[in-house]
């Protein structure tokens, strides 16, 4: 059970204690803890909300920029019945790496910033009595981790990180921490592939558990009738009348698995499941054997102070924004996000690229400059690169797969944001990363990276590897702006000219310009509302003339936070919504598009 990746749901069989609330805090400015025995307890501590980002709750900028360990704390009771069930502590995550002691003992350790980790606690755990729980996180980064970025020391002692990304780098614990109560034999995980065939649905599962007990699995519908219904850990289930999962209607069955000894439930997990096809035929993109075409935007998990932890709050506004704009899709730019946003996806019929962490393999602070510099990074050529690097992106790529294969709101994964694909030996890492990835979903979903501007047609050495073309563009922003605006839009029908050619389904995975809400000049000029409108009809005036694009997902949804510096104006400013989510003059010319 240590990987911990099928979701954490309640059963008859199944109970769960959610340890989310204030916890102890404390920054270990001098790297002293672990010598210290910060691990059996914290004094002088302050007071954070779990989860959340701790950067942005204190107003010492030392804080907000610290590079190293926080340490959390925190307490709960066991009941002395809960001996005889198997004791489970999860994190959804925790950025970048954790380690974790509960009662003085070391529990778990974990490395990546995105995925759920944890372990069973039963030889650890105070039963009957209060148990302490404490938590180190530390958030460094460096040419090998997914993402990647670079420590400065100064002669103070001082640490600052330098992200190879465009956004801020928040650190702390992400999701929810939860204990969940197991039976002592229990279903870790399951996996589903669904079909149809006409009006008829079907369901393939793979079920396994601790112990070699009989398995049995109904298939219900939202109204809770069973429609299917097999034995054994594995099979094939038929579905008359089939409800299909769409975009904009996400039909959900329930998939109740159940684990029996002596025909008595042992354990039980209730899965969502939504029947639906995912294909690419040619230069189209199909979901159910139609054409889709994606509208929506890149994301990210980000909003004032909560930073990138999980709100509930936040994450429900969005959803109603994406609804009102008319938007169909998200990319999870540039990172998997908090579980609840997939499930919310499945019930509401949201289409989702699902990404890795793997952004910045491109060795420059602002590699999306670069691409108005000419400017070459050597970061495919480092050896460390194709070693290490490499493995942990595959094993982010793994991880990331086995906890949202499940989800019928993902329909393709995007393994990289922005690689430096223009470097040669760029061709080897990702023929590697894109084989090993074919190998890992049930569903085989299409895959796909997003191509950055340095590498465009014909000098790109990873494109040839993925199914779907992914572009960011930003001919009229960082190229060819301002007054060039009208004549950018010829550069730009070239070059997708040249991507035609592959004969592959081509998304627009960004496409933006930095708007300042609030600024208005007429005639337009940057960073006014009326350029980010202007800039958007230019380029899709361009997808418009461009048969083999399947989708537009505009960059950003909302401003989002980055490091601080004379060309991010507190931030990323390209969201069609501010960072408290009000529209700017462009999510209405979007909405007026999509719908």
């Amino acid at each position: 059970m240590e990987e911990q990746f099928l979701y954490p749901a309640q059963s008859q069989t199944r109970q769960i204690i959610d340890l989310s609330g204030i916890w102890k805090f404390k920054v270990d400015f001098e790297g002293k803890g672990r010598d210290e025995g910060w691990q059996n307890g914290l004094s002088n501590y302050s007071e954070v909300p779990v989860p959340s980002s701790f950067n942005d709750l204190f107003t010492d900028k030392d804080v907000r920029e610290h590079v190293g360990d926080v340490w959390y704390q925190t307490e709960f009771y066991l009941t002395e019945e809960w001996q005889q069930k198997n004791v489970n502590l999860r994190f959804g995550s925790a950025t970048h790496r954790a380690e974790v002691w509960l009662n003085g003992v070391k529990i778990a350790e974990h490395e990546g910033g995105y995925m759920p980790f944890g372990a069973i606690i039963n030889e650890a755990a105070d039963f009957g009595a209060k148990n302490t729980l404490i938590v180190v996180v530390n958030n460094e980064l460096d040419l090998t981790t997914i993402p990647t970025g670079q420590v400065k020391e100064y002669d103070d002692g001082k640490k600052r990180l330098f992200p190879y990304f465009d956004f801020f780098n928040y650190a702390g614990i992400h999701s929810a921490v939860k204990i969940q109560l197991l039976p002592k034999d229990y279903i870790y995980d399951i996996s589903t592939v669904t079909d149809y065939e006409g009006n008829t649905g079907y369901l393939n599962y793979e079920i396994e558990s601790t112990s070699h007990s009989e398995i049995k699995v109904e298939l219900k519908d939202e109204a809770g009738n069973v429609v299917a219904e097999a034995n054994g850990d594995s099979g094939k289930l038929e579905v008359e009348s089939v409800n299909l999962w769409q975009p904009g209607e996400g039909y959900l069955y329930n998939l109740e698995v159940s684990l029996l000894s002596s025909g008595e439930i042992v354990d039980t997990y209730p899965l969502p499941v939504g029947i639906r096809t995912v294909e690419v035929k040619g230069n189209r993109f199909l979901i159910n054997d139609e054409p889709f075409y994606f509208k929506g935007f890149g994301k990210h998990q980000d909003s004032e102070i909560n930073g990138r932890g999980f709100d509930p709050a936040v994450m429900i506004r969005d959803a109603e924004l994406l609804d009102w704009i008319g938007a169909n899709s998200v990319r999870t730019s540039h990172y998997p996000y908090d579980e609840e946003f997939y499930r919310m996806c499945d019930r509401r019929g949201v289409v989702v690229i699902d990404e890795t962490p793997a952004v910045g393999l491109f060795d420059m602070n602002m590699n999306f400059l670069a691409a108005g510099t000419g400017k070459e990074s050597d970061f495919f050529d480092k050896e460390i690169v194709h070693q290490k690097t490499k493995e942990n992106h595959k094993r982010e790529i793994k991880r990331l797969m086995k906890r949202d294969k499940n989800h019928a709101s993902v329909v393709m994964w995007c393994l990289a944001n922005e690689p430096d694909s223009a470097q040669e030996r760029a061709e080897e890492y990702f023929e590697e990363i894109f084989s090993y990835a074919r190998e890992l979903d049930p569903q085989a979903r299409p895959l796909t990276f997003t191509n950055i501007m340095t590498a465009p047609y014909g000098k790109c050495n990873a494109a040839q590897f993925a199914d779907v073309i992914s572009l960011n563009r930003y001919y009229g922003w960082y190229l060819m702006g301002g007054a060039e605006l009208r004549y950018s839009q010829k550069n730009f029908e070239e070059e997708l000219a040249g991507w035609e050619k592959e004969g592959k389904p081509i998304v627009m995975t960004e496409y933006g310009a930095d708007t300042k809400a609030g600024i208005h000049k007429l005639p337009s000029v940057q960073w006014s509302e009326e350029y980010q409108n202007e800039y958007l009809e230019h380029q899709h005036q361009v997808f418009d003339n461009c048969d083999s694009i399947v989708g537009e997902q505009m960059w950003n949804f909302a401003d989002f936070q980055t490091v601080e510096g004379i060309l991010r104006v507190n931030g990323n400013k390209k969201g069609a919504f501010t960072r408290d989510r009000q529209p700017k003059m462009a999510a209405h010319l979007l909405k007026a598009r999509w719908e």
